[in-house]
């Protein structure tokens, strides 16, 4: 009788907070039932993107998003330092067996939350598909605790790179005004329209004046249609700020230790204008890794 009253507590429970899950989405006004992917990535290193990423994430978060960051740079994975924390866990851990996923997770500041990726990121490309299942189970808790995820994903394209975008619902490519970094740039852009021409890319031009930024926007995304047959939109340019240098020094982000310098004020635009746009039904975190892996359950 006492297993009988414990498995019906748990009945009661388990209903309980179906319920509340289900009044949970019916009063979640203008937003798509599954978590929202964005990659972000950039054709060389040194443009900012990990630093981008970082603030992007915390703008997001002051307008209302519930969002994670999956640091998936596997050369120079750095989130957790721009963040001010320190992870003693990454998904390597979680693809062992040796911690969970939700055991791994860094709260950062101000409410965001970090999945430190560390070795786990290559290890990725070498699992079957028995431990990828158990992963995209394990994964799935996300869909229900976030609205975005955003992914910092390894400057250039190696294949679990290109995985990822091709997967994501929307991909943010970091260039500076430098023409080595418009060339790579371009270069990411060339070749993702050979996997995919219907790949919704935003362009960020970082440490450049509007109008410098702006015309060279205007440059790629001219040439990308004209000779790729691709549309890539300009999503905006932030300037050259050297609270951003500072804050870095500090291990804090500049969206908090200088939130009223230009450069914030400008991420935030930047955010709103991400989320304020029309958007597509996701296909969620779940349906993320298995077209990221390319098979279905």
């Amino acid at each position: 009788m006492k297993d009988q009253a414990e498995n019906l507590r748990k009945m009661i429970q388990q209903k309980k907070n179906n319920s509340d899950s289900s009044s949970r989405v019916e009063s979640a006004q203008n937003k798509v039932d599954s978590a929202r992917i964005y990659t972000v990535t950039s054709g060389k290193g040194g443009v900012g993107k990990s630093n981008f990423t970082a603030n992007l994430a915390l703008a997001l978060q002051e307008q209302g998003e519930k969002v994670i960051l999956f640091d998936a740079d596997l050369g120079m994975a750095n989130l957790d330092v721009i963040l001010g924390v320190t992870p003693n866990y990454n998904l390597n851990h979680v693809i062992s067996g040796k911690k969970t996923l939700p055991e791994i997770i860094l709260e950062g500041p101000n409410g965001i939350s970090l999945i430190p990726g560390g070795s786990g990121v290559e290890e990725l490309a070498n699992l079957s598909r028995y431990q990828l299942n158990n992963l995209i189970d394990s994964w799935s808790e996300l869909e229900e605790e976030y609205d975005i995820i955003l992914i910092d994903t390894g400057a250039g394209l190696s294949n679990i790179v290109i995985n990822f975008i091709l997967a994501a619902d929307e991909t943010l490519v970091i260039s500076t005004s430098e023409p080595t970094s418009i060339t790579d740039a371009y270069g990411v852009v060339k070749v993702l329209s050979n996997h995919n021409q219907n790949l919704d890319i935003k362009l960020v031009i970082n440490q450049a004046s509007d109008k410098e930024g702006t015309k060279i926007a205007n440059r790629l995304t001219k040439t990308a249609q004209e000779f790729l047959d691709l549309n890539v939109d300009l999503l905006g340019v932030l300037p050259e700020d050297r609270s951003v240098i500072k804050a870095v020094k500090k291990r804090k982000p500049f969206l908090i230790e200088y939130p009223k310098s230009k450069v914030a004020k400008k991420i935030r635009t930047l955010g709103a204008e991400l989320i304020g746009k029309e958007q597509e039904e996701s296909k969620g975190f779940t349906g993320f890794l298995k077209d990221v892996f390319g098979f279905s359950k």
